[in-house]
């Protein structure tokens, strides 16, 4: 019992004599700090201490009511006294950086939680929800190392040179192609854009460097050439063609196209194009002839070898109930035909 009371006059001694020194460097702020700046920190501190104050005498009074009573507590006791202390105080540090949200007060909020809690993650999140995204960025990048939370807050503060080193550091190029476009520097930002594009081309993501062209670059042209070399190159040669159809608005350009396209195409792929067509045929029905017409000259070419492909003349011919049934009649006598 005597135990637990000297360690709280030690506690309280110790308590008194830290909170000296903490004013002495509040006060000692004034030389590069607003005065309202120190002013607020100094309110602060003193609200806080006085709630540790308050806590340690109603500890001392519980303490002396049960030597009073004559109760005893077990070995374990300065264990479950300090942590029951600290246990409160930091209750309490809680609860006033809460009121101070609720009151939307969030430098306040944030200091208790850096300054008090030492929680400098929580006290980054909430300068950064109460819009301070600058002061946010700083925590993020002083405090806590983390140059992603720290860009994207200066983002948010259009602060975009300092968001664009970072994110330059940490080598996300496309997001700095994006902030030099946001800020009209397009030479810059296609300068990044096209080393982002060449990485996708060269690991043969033929389909994200198109996109890049197309919709950062604008520049429909190149895009085209990325999706033809794919198809050609077989790098991912399906989407690379149906991508390359897709990007073409005018009908009568596209049927030549794909009429074009096929007189190229090696026997290897023709089922790739086969696949293609399908999707061609039910775009627009200026284009049916043309895809219906190479659809049957692949599956003339290949049915020999695979009989199941005669499935596919169903896709070009959705409404045709005859040639369903022709389908089965050619399936079932090249079934008979087997089994004689």
């Amino acid at each position: 019992m005597m135990n637990r009371q000297k360690f709280i006059d030690k506690f309280m001694a110790a308590f008194v004599l830290l909170a000296m020194f903490k004013i002495i460097g509040i006060v000692a702020q004034l030389f590069h700090e607003s005065f309202w700046s120190v002013v607020g920190t100094l309110i602060i501190f003193l609200i806080v201490a006085f709630i540790i104050l308050m806590v340690i005498a109603a500890l001392k009074d519980k303490e002396q009511n049960q030597r009073n009573s004559g109760r005893r507590a077990g070995g374990g006791g300065n264990f479950y006294l300090e942590t029951s202390l600290f246990d409160k105080i930091r209750s309490k540090y809680e609860e006033l950086a809460e009121k101070y949200i609720a009151e939307k007060e969030y430098k306040k909020a944030a200091k208790v939680y850096m300054n008090l809690l030492q929680d400098h993650y929580r006290g980054a999140k909430t300068l950064e929800d109460g819009g301070f995204y600058n002061e946010a960025a700083v925590v993020y990048l002083k405090k806590l190392k983390n140059k992603s939370d720290a860009a994207n807050c200066y983002e948010k503060a259009k602060q975009y040179k300092k968001a664009i080193e970072l994110y330059k550091e940490m080598e996300q190029k496309e997001k700095v192609g994006d902030l030099y476009k946001e800020i009209n520097e397009l030479e810059n930002a296609h300068t990044y854009y096209q080393i982002v594009a060449d990485d996708y081309i060269s690991n043969n993501q033929m389909v994200k460097a198109s996109l890049l062209y197309r919709k950062k670059m604008e520049n429909t042209e190149e895009a085209q050439k990325v999706l033809l070399k794919g198809w050609e190159e077989n790098k991912d040669a399906f989407n690379c063609l149906n991508n390359y159809f897709a990007n073409i608005s005018d009908v009568k350009e596209l049927e030549t196209q794909i009429r074009d396209l096929y007189q190229k195409t090696p026997l290897f792929k023709k089922l790739i194009y086969l696949d293609a067509m399908k999707y061609e045929f039910k775009k627009d029905p200026k284009l049916q002839a043309v895809t219906r017409n190479i659809a049957y000259e692949i599956i003339a070419e290949k049915v020999e070898s695979r009989s199941e492909i005669v499935n596919e003349l169903k896709y070009f011919n959705p409404d045709d109930e005859v040639i369903l049934k022709d389908i089965s009649r050619y399936k079932t006598g090249r079934n008979r035909m087997f089994r004689n």
